[in-house]
Protein backbone atom coordinates (compact mmCIF):
# COMPACT_ATOMS: atom_id res chain seq x y z
CA UNK A 1 0.00 0.00 0.00
CA UNK A 2 3.23 2.57 0.09
CA UNK A 3 3.05 3.47 -3.41
CA UNK A 4 -0.87 4.56 -3.03
CA UNK A 5 0.07 6.73 0.60
CA UNK A 6 0.25 9.92 -1.73
CA UNK A 7 -3.28 9.57 -2.49
CA UNK A 8 -4.69 8.57 0.53
CA UNK A 9 -2.80 11.77 2.36
CA UNK A 10 -4.38 13.75 -0.46
CA UNK A 11 -8.22 11.85 0.32
CA UNK A 12 -10.37 14.07 2.40
CA UNK A 13 -10.94 11.01 4.32
CA UNK A 14 -7.90 10.76 5.71
CA UNK A 15 -7.24 14.08 6.71
CA UNK A 16 -5.22 15.05 9.91
CA UNK A 17 -3.85 11.31 9.87
CA UNK A 18 -0.81 10.61 9.96
CA UNK A 19 1.34 7.94 7.11
CA UNK A 20 1.97 5.78 10.44
CA UNK A 21 -1.44 5.82 11.61
CA UNK A 22 -2.91 5.26 8.13
CA UNK A 23 -1.11 2.57 7.46
CA UNK A 24 -2.39 0.63 10.92
CA UNK A 25 -5.81 1.14 9.54
CA UNK A 26 -6.00 -0.19 6.45
CA UNK A 27 -6.23 -3.58 7.44
CA UNK A 28 -8.87 -2.47 10.01
CA UNK A 29 -10.74 -1.02 7.61
CA UNK A 30 -10.71 -4.59 5.39
CA UNK A 31 -8.73 -2.76 2.57
CA UNK A 32 -8.44 -4.23 -0.85
CA UNK A 33 -6.64 -2.66 -3.95
CA UNK A 34 -8.11 -3.35 -7.68
CA UNK A 35 -6.53 -2.34 -10.86
CA UNK A 36 -9.52 -1.76 -13.83
CA UNK A 37 -9.33 -0.37 -17.35
CA UNK A 38 -10.72 2.49 -19.44
CA UNK A 39 -14.23 1.80 -19.54
CA UNK A 40 -14.30 -0.93 -17.20
CA UNK A 41 -17.39 -1.33 -14.61
CA UNK A 42 -16.39 -1.64 -10.98
CA UNK A 43 -20.38 -1.15 -9.97
CA UNK A 44 -23.61 -1.49 -12.12
CA UNK A 45 -26.59 -0.56 -11.08
CA UNK A 46 -28.37 -2.91 -9.07
CA UNK A 47 -25.64 -3.79 -7.56
CA UNK A 48 -25.44 -4.16 -3.71
CA UNK A 49 -22.01 -3.06 -2.27
CA UNK A 50 -20.53 -2.88 1.42
CA UNK A 51 -16.76 -0.99 0.62
CA UNK A 52 -16.66 2.54 -0.78
CA UNK A 53 -14.45 3.21 -3.36
CA UNK A 54 -11.06 5.48 -3.09
CA UNK A 55 -9.64 6.49 -6.42
CA UNK A 56 -5.82 6.22 -6.17
CA UNK A 57 -4.58 6.85 -9.63
CA UNK A 58 -6.93 7.57 -12.17
CA UNK A 59 -10.75 8.65 -12.09
CA UNK A 60 -14.08 7.17 -12.46
CA UNK A 61 -17.79 8.65 -13.71
CA UNK A 62 -20.43 7.85 -11.92
CA UNK A 63 -23.11 7.71 -14.61
CA UNK A 64 -27.02 6.78 -15.66
CA UNK A 65 -27.84 5.15 -18.15
CA UNK A 66 -32.12 4.99 -19.42
CA UNK A 67 -33.28 1.84 -20.82
CA UNK A 68 -31.75 2.86 -24.51
CA UNK A 69 -28.92 3.25 -23.68
CA UNK A 70 -28.70 6.87 -23.22
CA UNK A 71 -25.93 7.70 -20.37
CA UNK A 72 -25.82 10.83 -17.97
CA UNK A 73 -22.60 11.50 -16.19
CA UNK A 74 -23.47 12.11 -12.51
CA UNK A 75 -20.31 12.88 -11.37
CA UNK A 76 -16.12 12.37 -12.23
CA UNK A 77 -13.95 11.31 -9.25
CA UNK A 78 -10.37 12.17 -9.62
CA UNK A 79 -7.57 10.92 -7.15
CA UNK A 80 -7.89 11.06 -3.98
CA UNK A 81 -12.08 10.82 -3.78
CA UNK A 82 -14.28 8.37 -2.67
CA UNK A 83 -17.31 6.99 -4.18
CA UNK A 84 -19.95 4.07 -3.33
CA UNK A 85 -20.75 5.31 0.53
CA UNK A 86 -23.94 6.39 0.92
CA UNK A 87 -24.86 3.20 -0.73
CA UNK A 88 -22.30 1.56 0.90
CA UNK A 89 -23.81 2.85 4.62
CA UNK A 90 -26.98 1.65 3.11
CA UNK A 91 -26.06 -1.99 1.79
CA UNK A 92 -29.65 -3.38 1.48
CA UNK A 93 -30.41 -0.42 -1.06
CA UNK A 94 -29.50 -1.29 -5.04
CA UNK A 95 -27.71 0.95 -6.73
CA UNK A 96 -28.76 3.55 -8.54
CA UNK A 97 -26.14 3.98 -10.39
CA UNK A 98 -23.19 2.72 -12.11
CA UNK A 99 -19.55 3.20 -11.68
CA UNK A 100 -16.69 3.50 -14.71
CA UNK A 101 -12.91 3.71 -14.76
CA UNK A 102 -12.62 6.56 -17.18
CA UNK A 103 -9.33 5.46 -17.88
CA UNK A 104 -6.80 2.80 -16.09
CA UNK A 105 -7.90 2.89 -12.76
CA UNK A 106 -6.50 2.30 -9.37
CA UNK A 107 -9.47 1.69 -6.49
CA UNK A 108 -8.84 1.18 -2.74
CA UNK A 109 -11.84 -0.08 -1.70
CA UNK A 110 -12.84 0.20 2.41
CA UNK A 111 -15.43 -1.77 4.37
CA UNK A 112 -17.67 1.10 5.14
CA UNK A 113 -19.14 -0.92 8.38
CA UNK A 114 -15.80 -1.23 9.64
CA UNK A 115 -15.07 2.73 9.07
CA UNK A 116 -18.12 3.83 10.90
CA UNK A 117 -17.69 1.60 13.82
CA UNK A 118 -15.02 2.66 16.37
CA UNK A 119 -12.75 -0.39 16.75
CA UNK A 120 -10.43 -1.01 19.80
CA UNK A 121 -7.47 -1.06 18.08
CA UNK A 122 -7.41 2.48 16.04
CA UNK A 123 -10.08 4.01 18.34
CA UNK A 124 -7.61 6.49 18.68
CA UNK A 125 -8.06 7.75 15.16
CA UNK A 126 -11.23 6.37 13.83
CA UNK A 127 -12.92 9.20 15.91
CA UNK A 128 -11.36 11.13 13.37
CA UNK A 129 -12.18 8.91 10.30
CA UNK A 130 -16.27 9.39 11.12
CA UNK A 131 -15.66 13.19 11.40
CA UNK A 132 -13.45 12.95 7.70
CA UNK A 133 -16.78 10.92 6.21
CA UNK A 134 -19.76 12.88 7.34
CA UNK A 135 -17.48 16.04 5.63
CA UNK A 136 -17.18 14.04 2.40
CA UNK A 137 -20.78 13.26 2.56
CA UNK A 138 -21.57 17.02 3.10
CA UNK A 139 -19.06 17.98 0.17
CA UNK A 140 -20.89 15.64 -2.42
CA UNK A 141 -24.04 17.24 -1.45
CA UNK A 142 -22.76 20.54 -2.34
CA UNK A 143 -21.18 19.07 -6.00
CA UNK A 144 -24.83 17.68 -6.31
CA UNK A 145 -26.62 21.46 -5.33
CA UNK A 146 -24.20 22.56 -8.32
CA UNK A 147 -24.79 20.60 -10.53
CA UNK A 148 -28.29 21.23 -10.45
CA UNK A 149 -27.52 24.83 -10.95
CA UNK A 150 -26.17 23.98 -13.74
CA UNK A 151 -28.98 22.12 -14.90
CA UNK A 152 -31.81 24.84 -14.36
CA UNK A 153 -30.55 26.65 -16.76
CA UNK A 154 -32.70 27.10 -20.11
CA UNK A 155 -30.19 26.86 -23.13
CA UNK A 156 -27.18 24.86 -23.96
CA UNK A 157 -25.15 27.85 -23.82
CA UNK A 158 -26.35 28.75 -20.35
CA UNK A 159 -25.31 25.22 -19.04
CA UNK A 160 -22.08 25.42 -20.72
CA UNK A 161 -21.16 29.65 -19.21
CA UNK A 162 -22.73 28.23 -15.94
CA UNK A 163 -20.18 25.19 -15.58
CA UNK A 164 -17.56 26.91 -16.87
CA UNK A 165 -17.71 29.78 -15.25
CA UNK A 166 -17.66 28.11 -11.93
CA UNK A 167 -14.63 25.45 -12.70
CA UNK A 168 -12.85 29.49 -13.04
CA UNK A 169 -13.78 30.40 -10.20
CA UNK A 170 -12.64 26.51 -8.46
CA UNK A 171 -9.08 26.81 -9.90
CA UNK A 172 -8.74 30.42 -9.66
CA UNK A 173 -8.27 31.34 -12.79
CA UNK A 174 -9.50 32.37 -16.04
CA UNK A 175 -7.29 29.39 -17.95
CA UNK A 176 -8.17 26.19 -16.83
CA UNK A 177 -8.81 22.31 -17.71
CA UNK A 178 -11.79 20.35 -17.14
CA UNK A 179 -11.77 16.72 -16.22
CA UNK A 180 -13.97 15.74 -20.00
CA UNK A 181 -13.75 15.16 -23.06
CA UNK A 182 -16.34 16.79 -25.13
CA UNK A 183 -19.05 13.71 -25.45
CA UNK A 184 -18.59 13.38 -21.94
CA UNK A 185 -19.16 17.69 -21.12
CA UNK A 186 -22.09 16.44 -23.27
CA UNK A 187 -23.28 13.69 -20.74
CA UNK A 188 -22.62 15.64 -17.81
CA UNK A 189 -24.48 18.98 -19.06
CA UNK A 190 -27.78 16.49 -20.29
CA UNK A 191 -27.03 18.56 -23.48
CA UNK A 192 -27.07 16.80 -26.86
CA UNK A 193 -23.34 17.10 -28.26
CA UNK A 194 -23.44 18.32 -31.51
CA UNK A 195 -25.54 21.39 -30.50
CA UNK A 196 -22.96 21.88 -27.41
CA UNK A 197 -20.15 21.84 -29.81
CA UNK A 198 -21.70 24.60 -32.26
CA UNK A 199 -22.10 26.68 -29.26
CA UNK A 200 -18.72 26.33 -28.20
CA UNK A 201 -17.90 27.55 -31.67
CA UNK A 202 -20.46 30.58 -31.37
CA UNK A 203 -19.06 31.93 -28.24
CA UNK A 204 -15.25 31.25 -29.43
CA UNK A 205 -16.10 33.42 -32.27
CA UNK A 206 -18.28 36.26 -30.30
CA UNK A 207 -15.10 36.43 -28.30
CA UNK A 208 -16.32 35.14 -25.14
CA UNK A 209 -14.00 32.31 -24.36
CA UNK A 210 -11.00 30.40 -26.41
CA UNK A 211 -10.21 26.16 -25.61
CA UNK A 212 -8.31 23.52 -27.03
CA UNK A 213 -8.98 19.79 -26.51
CA UNK A 214 -9.72 20.08 -22.62
CA UNK A 215 -8.06 23.48 -21.76
CA UNK A 216 -10.36 26.49 -21.97
CA UNK A 217 -9.57 30.36 -21.51
CA UNK A 218 -12.56 32.52 -20.26
CA UNK A 219 -12.72 36.01 -22.10
CA UNK A 220 -14.56 38.75 -21.44
CA UNK A 221 -16.82 38.89 -24.67
CA UNK A 222 -20.56 38.93 -24.86
CA UNK A 223 -22.50 36.19 -22.97
CA UNK A 224 -25.74 36.58 -22.99
CA UNK A 225 -28.13 34.62 -25.08
CA UNK A 226 -28.42 35.85 -29.28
Amino acid sequence: MNSAMSALKKSVLFCGIETGEIEAMLNCLSAVKRTYEKGEFIWRNGDHVTSMGLVLTGSVHVIEEDFWGNRTILSECSEGRIFGDAYACMPSVELGVSVVAAGRTEILFLDVQKVITVCTSACEFHTRLIRNLLSVLADKNLMLTQKMKHMAKRSTREKLLSYLSEESLKQKNARFEIPFNRQQLADYLCVDRSAMSGELCKLKKEGVLDFKKNWFHLLSGRTSEE
